[in-house]
């Protein structure tokens, strides 16, 4: 598959197993740590992967941030998340996960990178491997969900994004981490097509006027950060919302921005504010999501370890994965 990548500004690193350390256990009774399951791989001889049900990628890229003067540190996310992820308990034995590695941003080149995520998502869902992306700046969001319509040309995948931004930032110049969404639904929608984006956890003070003017333009469906609590009430709402999206879509796609929690919970994000949501109201409704059965990829965006307190946004983002692995039924 690499023979598609040639002349362009990426680097790509296969999974190491060195990168996946833990706590040593009994000997004869493993495995019972994340770092004592998961398997190491590389995206060159994936045509040779056999049954496997999930695909750790990293998008080791924070360009579009840098592009949308955003704090740099992103491209440690990966790392920092596989670190935290080797370490939790197991308990889901019966599912393989193979970590693929990460591909790399070089000479800022940042479409490169984009294309080439792209190309190595469309291989991960051709071989029926649900992949978990780690990023990274947002602008993984482009190209993921670009690698998802190269499998499914003809198919609806409609997009659920927990985050604080909207990211519809109109493209001016050059591709940044806040404007994904409005590439795809722009790109998209110029080719006759109906696409579903409902965002989680927006923030009006991290929006501008004429970002949710775009949202209205794209007949973008949301819910206000501040309308995000745990009340019976606000969950059973949101419920009925996502019904009419998983509905109206063959697929899902689901992308987590870190920067929608609260900083209380995620401190170590490019923009961090303390009116995100917790991670209990995400859980809830991440389980709701899964159990739709439509779910074929995720992603977890803008964790940043440089300002990260006691690495509490990396461990929140890998029991994020954990979550996602276990309660899912692709």
């Amino acid at each position: 598959m690499f023979s598609e990548f040639s002349n362009i500004h990426v680097d790509y690193q296969s999974g190491q197993q060195e990168f996946w350390t833990g706590r040593k256990t009994t000997f004869g009774i493993e495995p019972q740590y994340w770092y004592q399951h998961i398997l190491c791989g590389s995206l060159k001889t994936i045509e040779d992967h056999k049954t496997l049900d999930f695909g750790i990628l990293g998008y080791a890229c924070d360009e579009g941030v840098k592009r949308n003067h955003g704090r740099l540190g992103a491209l440690e996310g990966p790392k920092a998340i596989r670190e935290k992820l080797a370490k939790l308990p197991l308990h889901f034995q019966d599912k393989s996960v193979i970590d693929y590695g990460n591909i790399i941003c070089t000479n800022n080149d940042l479409e490169s990178c984009q294309n080439t995520f792209s190309i190595a998502i469309s291989k991960l869902v051709e071989k029926s491997i649900f992949p978990i992306a780690l990023g990274g700046g947002h602008d993984i969001a482009y190209a993921h969900y670009k690698g998802l319509k190269k499998v499914f040309p003809k198919k609806r995948i409609g997009i659920i994004n927990f985050d604080a931004h909207f990211d519809l930032r109109p493209l001016e110049t050059s591709p940044n981490s806040g404007t994904p969404f409005y590439q795809i639904l722009s790109e998209f929608l110029e080719k006759g097509e109906k696409i579903d984006y409902f965002a989680i956890g927006i923030q009006k003070q991290s929006n501008t006027k004429q970002l949710f003017e775009i949202a209205e333009m794209f007949n973008v469906d949301f819910v206000l950060s501040d309308m995000c609590s745990n009340s019976k009430e606000v969950i059973q709402t949101l419920q009925l919302k996502l019904k009419q999206i998983i509905t109206a879509n063959d697929y899902l796609y689901l992308t987590i921005d870190m920067d929608g929690f609260s900083s209380a919970y995620a401190s170590g994000v490019s923009a961090p504010s303390p009116l995100g949501f917790d991670p209990k109201f995400v859980y809830l409704i991440l389980d709701f999501i899964l159990k739709s059965k439509k779910v074929i990829s995720c992603d977890i965006a803008e964790l940043n370890p440089k300002y990260d307190q006691n690495q509490q946004t990396a461990s929140l983002a890998a029991k994020l994965v954990d979550f996602i692995v276990m309660q899912s039924y692709y």
